[in-house]
């Protein structure tokens, strides 16, 4: 008999405490066009999904909700795990490949987004956006001169991990007369670092000549605390780090001090090492830096792509089809037990 249905389950923190979503497009139409594809939201919001809200789900979508072995342990008919987004260390990864659960991400949707965020933080930063706000707001008028600031003109980006975002930002900030970025990653193709003019060079040699650091690589074992006091030692005393994408990826004692210290122009920070943040933090302290919990790309076009991407992704493995992109687990597709449940759960399929 032909499956009917290929139920797709949304976490909690999409909708308000009155059902209502939170967001104006997450891209939801896409299921919606795809006849035999249902959605619906989880009754609750809670911080690591639990297998009793995955239920008969054959895929569930995820906002910020941890998924663990216990959360993908009991469905015999979860097929999918999809990330809103591109990061997945909240997401463990083997487990759902020994519960043949595919994980995808939304590869190259926040591609922009995240560059367009970074790139006004550099301009924030550089022109002293917040302290001239706050003259005004305090009738400091003649205090103006104090706050001169400068422009990208003649600077130096350099971007640690050159992905989709690093290169989108590579992209954006090609008018403003910037010298050629620098970047470290270990896995950048030199042929698409040669097409945008970037030179890969080692971490050190990255610090030590970046005007800004702008970090846009995922964290794991390799990066975590990537950026630490000796690394801020080599940073140039005139130059600002931005964080838009893991906070366990920067020692976050070791940038207050350097920020506190000035070692360090200043910094932008999206992402810390604990969220999420639900009391003053420290960093909001000190004057020379810019804060924003972890939403600073958040933007109704990012999660509209977002949505669409992996609605696409879903809509793909319920017909049958690999997607395209942003498979974290490719390995899962050879194992005969995976390809075993995506058979029984393919829309239309005769079992």
């Amino acid at each position: 008999m032909a499956l009917k249905q290929f139920c797709v389950s949304l976490t909690g923190d999409f909708f308000g405490s009155d059902g209502r979503p939170c967001y104006r497009d997450s891209g939801l139409a896409v299921l919606e066009q795809t006849s035999g594809i249902q959605w619906r939201p989880f009754a609750e919001h809670r911080p690591e999904i639990g297998p009793d809200q995955i239920g008969d789900a054959n895929a569930v979508i995820v906002l910020t909700p941890r998924v663990t072995a216990s959360s993908v342990s009991s469905s015999s008919k979860l097929l999918a795990i999809a990330r809103f987004g591109v990061g997945y260390d909240s997401v463990d990864v083997e487990a759902c490949s020994a519960a043949d659960v595919v994980l995808l991400i939304s590869a190259g949707a926040v591609d922009r987004p995240v560059a367009e965020a970074t790139l006004a933080w550099m301009l924030a930063l550089t022109h002293n956006v917040r302290a001239k706000d706050r003259l005004l707001r305090e009738g400091r008028w003649n205090e103006r001169n104090g706050y001169m600031g400068s422009e990208l003109r003649d600077r130096t980006l350099g971007i640690v991990g050159l992905g989709g975002i690093g290169q989108a930002l590579v992209r954006l900030t090609a008018g403003f007369g910037m010298r050629a970025a620098v970047a470290f990653d270990p896995f950048a193709s030199a042929a698409v670092a040669a097409e945008l003019g970037v030179r890969l060079a080692p971490l050190n040699e990255l610090l030590a000549t970046a005007d800004f650091v702008s970090i846009h690589c995922p964290l794991n074992q390799a990066t975590r605390n990537l950026i630490g006091s000796r690394e801020l030692a080599v940073m140039k005393r005139d130059a600002y780090l931005i964080n838009t994408a893991r906070g366990g990826i920067v020692d976050e004692d070791a940038l207050f001090d350097a920020l506190k210290n000035q070692s360090i122009a200043g910094a932008a920070l999206d992402c810390f090492a604990n969220e999420p943040v639900t009391s003053p933090h420290r960093f909001g302290e000190l004057e020379n830096v810019l804060l924003a919990p972890h939403c600073i790309a958040w933007t109704d076009e990012l999660f509209r792509d977002i949505g669409r991407t992996v609605s696409k992704s879903l809509v793909a493995l319920a017909l049958g089809q690999r997607p395209e992109r942003g498979i974290v687990n490719p390995d899962v597709f050879s194992r005969p037990t995976f390809q075993d449940k995506w058979s029984r759960l393919q829309l239309g399929n005769n079992s």
